[in-house]
């Protein structure tokens, strides 16, 4: 038992470590990767890394929240806070309450700060699910009594961010909780039924908005718009190839002199490549894979199905975010505005990815009191 705790404690300090590594990253490029917009826009160089400080005083407090509430307590209050969370998005849609930044209505404007919902929402339907998961343990699968109410569930939540429109994250969430059910051991005929049956959804969904098609033809030639759809992945890939094997050095990227949009946000991936190289890049890459390894290996040593499923939710999730914002900035995908996880700037996107390490960090302290 002392060899198995020491062996958890040490997991947990590696995944934190890495954690804290991508953070303190993460304020780096923001700054390197901002400061000539914000000069421009604001005539101040600081102005997104001091947003982001304050973020991180937020994320921070939520950390030591999550880090200590009674998880029994939050486990019954679930689907509570799961409805509320799915209240504040729906919420978004409604005129006046909702604001719009390029094109999506992800925002709530509370008048002294603006408020993204769907980074709550995230997080509550990973717990939701898990507490699912764990209550069916056990117990025969069978498809109206496990695997419809999660459907249901799932279809919901995706229409509402369909609406905002936050395709990326409907995708993201629904491949996280379907991964949960392979995990869980639903039938993998099922899986695969509903997988097929997703197909015709998705190809409707991509014609119905002409933008979605379009973003699909500039992925599969950006080249032909070079000044209009495909200026964005062009300029990212002008940024990633420019940096070689060692980069132009930090705070030396050209692309951000207004040639690459999003540069701080949901293309901060690019500026590191830029700046860093494929050295750089690569040591990226591998915090998230590391994030990745610790973090299953802290869910597999977990007694209680719903801390494990819950922690296995945060690390896929997250871990499905990095995968698929690299993927976008290297033209590996169509565009998805998702953010890179605790390097991109967001104020909502870090408090919330930070609760979840709070709350992991508090399982495994769990774990160790029963030892």
């Amino acid at each position: 038992m002392f060899i198995k705790k020491n062996k958890l404690q040490s997991d947990v300090q590696s995944f934190l470590g890495v954690t804290l590594t991508l953070i303190v990253i993460g304020f780096l490029f923001i700054y390197s990767s901002s400061s000539i917009y914000a000069l421009e826009r604001f005539d101040t160089s600081n102005y997104y890394i001091q947003r982001q400080l304050i973020g991180l005083g937020l994320s921070f407090f939520a950390l030591l929240i999550m880090r200590f509430i009674s998880l029994d307590f939050l486990e019954i209050i679930t689907p509570s806070l799961f409805f509320a969370t799915f209240a504040l998005t729906a919420g978004t849609l409604i005129p006046g309450l909702g604001t719009t930044i390029h094109g999506s209505s992800r925002w709530l404007n509370l008048g002294f700060v603006s408020l993204q919902p769907s980074e709550l929402l995230k997080l509550m339907f990973v717990m939701y699910i898990a507490r699912f998961l764990a209550k069916k343990e056990g117990q025969k699968f069978t498809f109206t009594h496990s695997y419809l109410p999660f459907l249901i569930v799932i279809a919901t939540v995706a229409l509402i961010l369909l609406k905002q429109p936050d395709f990326g994250m409907a995708v993201t969430l629904a491949l996280t909780a379907f991964i949960l059910l392979f995990i869980a051991g639903f039938p993998l005929k099922h899986l695969l039924l509903t997988g097929a049956a997703l197909i015709p959804v998705i190809v409707f969904l991509i014609f119905k908005h002409s933008y979605r098609l379009k973003r699909i033809l500039t992925f599969l030639d950006p080249w032909q718009d070079p000044q209009g759809s495909g200026f964005q992945i062009i300029q990212s890939l002008i940024a990633i190839g420019s940096g070689s094997w060692f980069g132009s050095g930090i705070a030396n990227s050209k692309q951000k002199f207004f040639y690459l949009p999003m540069q701080h946000t949901d293309f901060i991936f690019s500026i590191i490549a830029e700046e860093t190289g494929f050295v750089g890049s690569s040591i990226i890459i591998l915090l998230y894979v590391l994030f990745l390894y610790f973090g299953l290996r802290i869910a597999w040593q977990l007694k209680k199905s719903f801390h494990t499923f819950t922690t296995l939710g945060f690390v896929i999730l997250l871990t499905l975010q990095a995968l698929i914002n690299i993927f976008v900035v290297i033209g590996l995908i169509p565009t998805k505005g998702i953010g890179l996880p605790f390097i991109s700037y967001g104020n909502s996107a870090l408090i919330c990815s930070c609760a979840m390490v709070g709350l992991i960090l508090n399982m495994a302290a769990r774990e160790y009191k029963t030892h």
